[in-house]
């Protein structure tokens, strides 16, 4: 993966975050690629357009792309997500065995890779999924800081 790459990847997952500010959702988007480098699911937060409290970008696009390779060990894969991954999310990226993944914001109230916890380096967890942090991180947090004043 080159820097090129990973910036390229996380527009694709701010479009995908923009996409939830139509149904009220807190914009956090996130993009799936494969060991080629092709995007096997793009998906943004759903909580509140379906109801379901698991319903975050990271998740659907974990769901999206097991069902795309047609299994549930994402090896060789990367998810790009504008918002450091909360516990929920980590937890599942450890699960699929992700190889990689990729933020944009960190999120000092929920975050578990660097935040509050570093759920992805594996002890005491059986799988480790490489972390790269930052990118395009300013756009990626005036989207949430954008959204929460509106709400304010």
């Amino acid at each position: 993966m080159t820097p090129t790459d990973a910036a390229g990847w996380m527009e694709l997952a701010l479009d995908e975050a923009a996409d939830a500010l139509e149904h009220g959702d807190v914009p956090i988007g996130a993009v799936v690629v494969d060991a080629d480098g092709d995007v096997v699911a793009r998906r943004h937060n759903e909580r509140e357009l379906t109801g379901d409290p698991i319903a975050h970008a990271e998740v659907l696009a974990l769901r999206d792309a097991a069902a795309h390779v047609g299994r549930w060990r994402l090896d060789g894969c990367t998810l790009v997500s504008t918002l450091e991954p909360c516990a929920m999310c980590a937890g599942a990226m450890v699960n699929a065995r992700l190889e990689r993944l990729v933020f944009g914001a960190t999120d000092p109230k929920a975050g578990a890779v660097v935040s509050h916890f570093h759920l992805l380096e594996g002890a005491p967890l059986n799988h480790r999924v490489e972390v790269s942090g930052g990118v395009e991180a300013d756009r990626c947090g005036e989207l949430l800081r954008a959204f929460f004043r509106s709400r304010r």
